[in-house]
């Protein structure tokens, strides 16, 4: 990341070292189950973002599936990655492994020569209590909302499994947000039966639909702390104003379908009604949105909503451009929207939103990493430009606690390293720049997310 230890950097590192971070989004996988597995530094580093760059580079997607093989020797798997290796390295996702490696694990990145060692000492630490000693212990971060992962597809067709075990996160460590996917992406029939069974209601109808939609976030509201709006991953954001006749519609198509498919599920083989396609079924999609938005406003949850960039390879990028959204912010001004990822590369089409309207927030996470030059770019650009109260400093983003603290702490180099640029311009003094650290680490994502359901709330002040 570079060194540039002058005064200035040196005072503002350090009070930006000892903020407690509120991290506004993260996907970690429960402790207890990452301790059931051996751990292979390869299988779980490649798996998110880095995956991309080297896919980008080049790297065949066979190649790929070799090198996260675990039934493979690592040194054999290395060979095959270092064909690409050195091409992603000056990338942000190949920079926080390196930092959390080295932080972490005492081992001087992630290289040939020091993946045996590394292997070893990582089965070592792999043991309760890994989660606390990285997150709160190593990156400061007091407390991380939690992206938690649910649709109709997700569940065994025969052993439908309740909600409350996808909400059954470290409370301590962590406070969930719920995307409510298996109300949003229904496209056949079988969607619609895991809902019924898992409700334990019927539903025949988009009455019967929406009742229990409401029914379930009523249920859940009390329990999550903020509303997941994930679909610029399969079409567009704008979501556009439709009927209950128009959605009406829609929904009766699912019933409708008279050709077939053949599955086995559980060992039997099964013949279950094909559904709509996903674009068919957008009409229904968008009308259970807005009622979506309608239930946070009524229960008081913010809304984070992913724009910008894909995780992955290839998408259509235009699907998730923010200006996408102002419908939905002029319509629903008691809402409160959390944009994520700065809408990258949207990057001044989000700042003009943000400044412009009072119920729409940008959030840097997954941004530090992103591009870290561009995150210290726009991150002095809009402390000229926005309220400081509008923006969320650091969310990161990972499947695995590593890659959390990685991004954490180039985030803290950042804001440092702009902090330093206004203090020593002359457009704050050390005690503005600590307070605008304190906003966009701590401060804001507490008067967003835990205003009014306060988290261990004796801390979160």
């Amino acid at each position: 990341m570079g060194s540039l230890k002058s005064d200035s950097y040196e005072k503002i590192e350090k009070e930006v070292n000892k903020i407690k971070i509120i991290d506004t989004h993260e996907h970690l996988q429960k402790e207890e189950n990452r301790l059931k597995f051996e751990v292979d530094p390869l299988q779980l580093f490649l798996g998110q973002y880095v995956s991309s760059d080297l896919i980008s580079s080049g790297m065949p997607i066979e190649d790929f599936s070799i090198v996260v093989n675990n039934q493979i020797s690592i040194e054999d798997r290395w060979e095959k990655l270092s064909q690409y290796w050195d091409n992603i390295q000056n990338t942000g996702y190949a920079q926080a492994l390196h930092i959390a490696v080295k932080d972490i694990y005492g081992v001087d990145g992630l290289e040939k020569n020091t993946i045996t060692k590394l292997t070893e000492k990582m089965k070592r630490l792999n043991k309760r209590g890994l989660y606390k000693t990285i997150l709160k212990n190593k990156a400061g971060i007091e407390i991380a909302l939690h992206d938690t992962i649910l649709k109709a597809k997700d569940y065994d067709y025969w052993n439908i499994k309740p909600i409350t075990k996808t909400l059954d996160i470290d409370r301590s460590l962590f406070a969930p947000v719920h995307r409510f996917q298996d109300f949003l992406c229904i496209t056949e029939s079988t969607d619609l039966n895991s809902l019924s069974r898992r409700l334990n209601c019927s539903i025949h109808s988009l009455e019967d639909l929406v009742k229990a939609f409401r029914t379930e976030f009523k249920n859940l509201s009390s329990k999550i702390y903020a509303v997941k709006i994930w679909l610029a991953y399969r079409r567009s954001i704008f979501f556009e104003k439709t009927t209950y006749a128009e959605a009406e519609k829609t929904f009766n198509e699912i019933y409708k379908q008279d050709s077939f498919k053949r599955i086995d599920i559980s060992g039997t083989r099964l013949t279950l009604p094909e559904g709509i396609s996903f674009k068919e079924a957008k009409t229904l999609q968008d009308f259970m949105v807005h009622e979506m938005i309608k239930l946070a406003i009524k229960h008081k949850l913010p809304l984070q909503i992913h724009t910008g960039i894909h995780e992955g390879n290839e998408n259509i990028i235009n699907n998730s451009n923010p200006t996408n959204l102002i419908n939905l912010f002029l319509e629903y001004k008691e809402a409160k929207f959390d944009i994520f990822h700065a809408g990258y590369p949207f990057l001044e089409e989000t700042a003009a939103i943000v400044k412009n309207f009072q119920n729409v927030y940008v959030d840097l996470c997954w941004l530090h990493i992103i591009s870290p030059s561009t995150a210290r770019r726009v991150l002095y650009e809009w402390l000229d430009t926005l309220p400081v109260n509008k923006i969320l400093g650091f969310g990161g983003d990972y499947t695995f606690i590593e890659g959390s603290y990685g991004h954490s702490v180039i985030a803290r180099h950042n804001i440092t390293r702009v902090l330093q640029r206004k203090i020593d311009e002359g457009s704050a003094t050390l005690d503005e720049a600590v307070k605008i650290a304190k906003r966009l680490l701590r401060e804001n994502a507490i008067e967003l997310f835990f205003q009014e359901k306060p988290l261990h709330s004796s801390r979160l002040d």
